[in-house]
């Protein structure tokens, strides 16, 4: 099944757009796990196991798991999903951007090696960077479009021409580079105002939506600024507000309750700006 197709029924099968983010940390391990040989898959299987419900989709940060010489925890979690939750995609969070032969064996790693349904992508080498990841024609990209960090603003606000550039990589996504139907960007629940730029140019393709949790984002004004017109179109992602929610024993019902709640909020969010423009 194509990665959007997969992402549409995971959205009306769980009633939710909420992504939740695999971030391992060793210094914020909970007790139960920490210490133990396997832990950042351990961590990871649990919160996975607990959340699973609640989600659209997980998002595993690939740096994260680099950073830890964790690279077959990467692996096996991705695997594991596939396994045992079914339907649920997983997009692989690296943020590539090289070209040539060095971007098609990225395209090979993200999707080959770790079995990743979707990955995160830089655009600003141009289209051929991009353009090996689109040969799996199942698989999905999200290019960073209007990210969720301060210094976005540095590049991403320039004007180029009449637009800026993030509209023209909004534009972009939405029209010559999307040659398998497949991709979307990721704009920043931190600027609603310029998210909403996004929706205009780009009505149709999936926004992957950082930023809220942890940094702060609101939920009430990303989804009014992001859903698309059938009522979904976001994946919105929160990590350490969710897997990091408890340190006891049962760690992974906490991050169940703040995923839950997270959702709920969302959902709340969406009925709300369907009811004012339905």
């Amino acid at each position: 099944m194509k990665f959007i197709d997969q992402l549409k029924n995971r959205w009306a099968a769980a009633d939710s757009m909420l992504c939740v983010g695999l971030d391992p940390n060793p210094e914020r391990f909970p007790e139960p796990v920490r210490g133990k040989s396997d832990a950042t898959y351990e961590f990871c299987r649990r919160i996975v196991d607990a959340t699973a419900e609640y989600v659209c989709a997980f998002k595993p940060q690939f740096a994260y798991f680099a950073a830890l010489r964790e690279l077959g925890a990467l692996e096996r979690i991705v695997g594991y999903i596939h396994e045992k939750h079914p339907g649920i995609p997983v997009i692989l969070d690296s943020k590539r951007g090289d070209i040539g032969s060095t971007a098609r064996a990225y395209a090979k790693e993200s999707f080959e090696v770790y079995g990743a349904d979707a990955v995160t992508l830089s655009p600003y080498m141009g289209f051929d960077t991009v353009e090996p990841y689109l040969e799996y024609e199942d698989r999905g990209v999200f290019i960073l479009c209007r990210t969720s960090n301060p210094g976005g603003r540095d590049i991403e606000m320039l004007q180029a021409g009449e637009r800026k550039v993030f509209e023209h990589v909004a534009a972009f996504a939405a029209g010559p580079w999307n040659t398998n139907g497949e991709m979307g960007v990721v704009v920043g629940a931190t600027f609603p105002e310029e998210l909403g730029v996004v929706r205009v140019i780009a009505p149709s393709i999936p926004f992957l939506v950082p930023g809220i949790g942890a940094q702060g984002g609101d939920i009430n004004a990303a989804v009014r600024a992001g859903l698309s017109s059938d009522g979904w179109g976001m994946v919105i992602n929160s990590s350490r507000a969710v897997i990091y929610a408890g340190i006891g024993p049962d760690f992974d019902l906490a991050a169940a309750r703040a995923a839950q709640k997270t959702r709920d909020a969302i959902r709340e969010a969406k009925a709300a700006t369907l009811s004012a423009h339905p």
